[in-house]
C-alpha cells in the first residue's frame, strides 16, 4: 500500500501554486476551476491545493536543503525552524544508513507548515 494524494488548504490558489510550483521545480499536473483544485504529481503521489482541504504537515525529500531554505527565504517565505540534525540512520529502516536526517521548517504562501528533509552523509 502507498499513499495516493495528500490534501493541503490553499485559501488563494494561483499564490498557492506559485509556491508549490517554486519548491517543486515544476508546475501543477492539473487543475480543475470550478470547483478549484490544483494537483502536482510527486512520483506518482499528488499533492491537492484547494480552499476547502485542512491544513497538513507534510514533509518533502531535498537536495540539498541550505540552498532549498535560502532559496525560499530570498522568495518572501518565512522559515520556522533552521535545518538541523534530528538522528543518525544507523540502519535503513527510515532512511540510508550512514546518514543524518537533517529537517527545516517553512510556511507556505497559506500560512500551512512545510518540513523539509535532506539524508546527508555523515561527516
Amino acid at each position: 500500500m502507498r499513499a495516493a494524494q495528500i490534501a493541503q488548504y490553499a485559501a488563494d490558489l494561483p499564490r498557492a501554486t506559485a509556491f508549490y510550483t517554486d519548491l517543486f521545480g515544476a508546475p501543477p499536473v492539473a487543475s480543475f476551476d470550478p470547483p478549484g483544485l490544483v494537483f502536482f504529481d510527486l512520483g506518482g503521489q499528488r499533492l491537492l491545493l484547494e480552499e476547502g482541504a485542512p491544513s497538513a504537515l507534510h514533509y518533502y525529500l531535498v537536495d540539498d536543503i541550505d540552498a532549498t531554505v535560502a532559496r525560499l527565504r530570498a522568495a518572501g517565505a518565512a522559515i520556522t525552524g533552521e535545518p538541523h540534525v534530528i538522528f543518525a540512520h544507523v540502519d535503513d529502516t527510515l532512511g540510508p544508513a550512514g546518514t543524518q536526517e537533517i529537517q527545516a521548517f517553512v510556511r507556505d504562501s497559506e500560512g500551512n507548515l512545510v518540513g523539509l528533509v535532506e539524508q546527508r552523509r555523515l561527516p
